[in-house]
């Protein structure tokens, strides 16, 4: 017995096969087929087999016969004995043949995280299975594998999807995650915990926006802002929009990675590991970009209703603002306010022109709260339209490779901070001094006979200014300093070579000190520039 049922929709033949094809039925089953798709020659075929039970070569035939008149033919909800069948055959390299999904309920499940595109449930112990909000989900699911396929090789710790189910009326992605336990749910029982979230969370993302991501891998997160920038036209005036335009545009493109969707909901501790779940809004872009989703995850959105942040993160809006500002500060390596008020006024900006988008495309000028909450986020966006000139912001952090040919480079990333200071010459010249003499020995020294990555960063703080320099490698455990300082008094003929850098930068600076941490030999150096 079998059944044929189908109509043309769209561009799309769609049929529906169910019961036993075989030898007996196939010649009717074909005519069936052909009654159907003869009203649309040529056209993509989708052929769902739930109901299918059962295929013989007869029924085969007349598969291959509708492949021969329509080159593009999906089979979708193949039971596993029928889908052996189409796979010992060869079905499945000529057509894309895909298996029945196994259908998974949550009613009842602990939601552990929710982001732009759905939500993430625990089903027992060992998984959880996020759920899409778009009900034909299979291209953003076999998507965001492949995005996290990529960020796992890159080296971001990160879960691989092992199956899709079916959930309700749409489709999820099965993952193992044994007794994992979200940042949100760490904050909201463990307040103790804070800091120790604090820097977990910072350290990840700064793995992230260190990972450097080949050409045309991920989307780019600048052109998605650039659309947004474009819907708030009729919202601002003329100069206003030309203004938040030039800003977007003036970001430079940029390689590294950045998540897009990065919240305490989607950072998980997995027995003592740190994991980045829900992988499918994955980008490359600027840092500002990332800052911007940020803010809105933790206080934009929940600017006008505090318990929003409360129904989403599962923390209070207090815990939210403390934990935002001590990740900004631990981000930018800075405790100065205005710095930190700087880059948020940046992030702000992004991040208002999404907020103020989704809840228009959302209907929320048609209810009283909606279109307080734009109103609120359009009054604030055009003060900081007046008062900010560029969305970019100098990141203190450089990570180069350690060759002598990128002297020149760290050399001038360093000078920009202190000319910023207005550092006087002879310090400055000191400091560069110093700066050379360290970055060399990394180079000539540290991985030898092979090469790797140094990373510089600099702060300059208040009270008296005061520049720090900090140079991190993973190469060989050398401790510079621990080597005496030539005798400078002895003649030329008695004198040994070498030695001198490491001396002249002593010298050059107030304070340089040396550990090795966690594979890493890390130099700190720091000089007085006033006072």
């Amino acid at each position: 017995m079998k059944e044929v049922r189908g109509e043309v929709q769209g561009d799309r033949i769609s049929l529906i096969l169910s019961g036993r094809i075989d030898s007996n039925n196939a010649g009717d089953t074909e005519a069936a087929i052909r009654a159907i798709a003869d009203q649309a020659p040529g056209k993509p075929v989708l052929i769902d087999a739930e109901g299918l039970e059962y295929i013989s070569s007869a029924g085969l035939r007349v598969i291959l016969r509708l492949r021969k008149t329509n080159e593009d033919v999906h089979i979708i909800n193949v039971n596993p004995e029928v889908y052996e069948i189409f796979d010992m055959t060869g079905f499945t390299q000529m057509m894309t043949v895909d298996k029945a999904y196994r259908v998974v309920s949550v009613e009842g499940a602990e939601e552990i995280g929710r982001g732009a595109n759905g939500t993430i449930y625990r089903i027992d112990q060992d998984n959880v299975v996020k759920v899409y909000n778009n009900a034909d989900a299979l291209e953003e699911i076999q998507h965001e594998r492949e995005v996290a396929r990529k960020a796992l090789v890159l080296g971001i710790p990160t879960a691989i999807s092992y199956d899709v189910v079916r959930v309700n009326d749409s489709y999820g992605s099965v993952f193992e995650l044994l007794n994992a336990k979200s940042f949100s749910k760490i904050l909201a029982e463990e307040p103790e915990k804070m800091d120790w979230c604090v820097k977990e969370y910072v350290d990840l993302l700064k793995k992230i926006h260190g990972t450097l991501v080949p050409k045309g891998q991920l989307p780019v997160l600048k052109d998605t802002v650039l659309s947004w920038g474009e819907f708030m036209k009729p919202y601002l005036t003329e100069e206003e929009h030309e203004k938040l335009m030039r800003m977007i545009n003036e970001i430079p493109e940029d390689d590294h990675m950045v998540h897009g969707d990065y919240h305490t909901k989607n950072v998980e501790l997995v027995d003592d590991e740190v994991l980045l779940i829900d992988m499918d809004t994955l980008a490359v872009g600027h840092p500002i970009l990332e800052l911007a989703s940020m803010y809105n995850a933790f206080i934009g959105y929940s600017e006008y209703d505090h318990n929003n942040v409360k129904k989403f993160q599962g923390f209070d809006f207090e815990t939210a603002l403390e934990f935002w500002h001590k990740v900004l500060s631990a981000y930018l390596e800075t405790s100065d306010e205005k710095k930190i008020r700087e880059v948020e006024d940046k992030a702000r900006i992004i991040g208002l022109i999404r907020m103020i988008r989704r809840s228009i495309r959302r209907k929320g000028l048609e209810t009283p709260d909606g279109k307080a909450e734009i109103e609120l986020w359009l009054s604030e966006l055009k003060e900081l339209l007046g008062k900010t000139d560029s969305l970019l912001f100098r990141s203190n952090e450089l990570d180069v490779e350690a060759t002598g040919e990128n002297l020149s480079k760290v050399i001038g990333f360093v000078t920009a901070f202190l000319e910023e200071a207005d550092c006087p010459l002879k310090t400055q010249m000191q400091i560069e001094v110093a700066v050379e003499e360290i970055f060399v020995n990394i180079a000539n020294y540290a991985y030898a006979p092979e090469q790797g990555n140094a990373t510089v960063r600099v702060e300059v703080s208040d009270d008296p200014v005061t520049v720090t320099i900090q140079f991190i490698d993973q190469g060989f455990p050398y401790d510079p300093l621990a080597k005496q300082d030539p005798d400078v008094t002895m003649s030329a003929e008695d004198r040994q070579i070498g030695g001198l850098g490491i001396f002249m930068a002593k010298k050059s600076m107030d304070d340089i000190a040396y550990r090795y941490e966690n594979g890493k030999n890390i130099l700190t150096m720091k000089k007085k520039i006033t006072g």
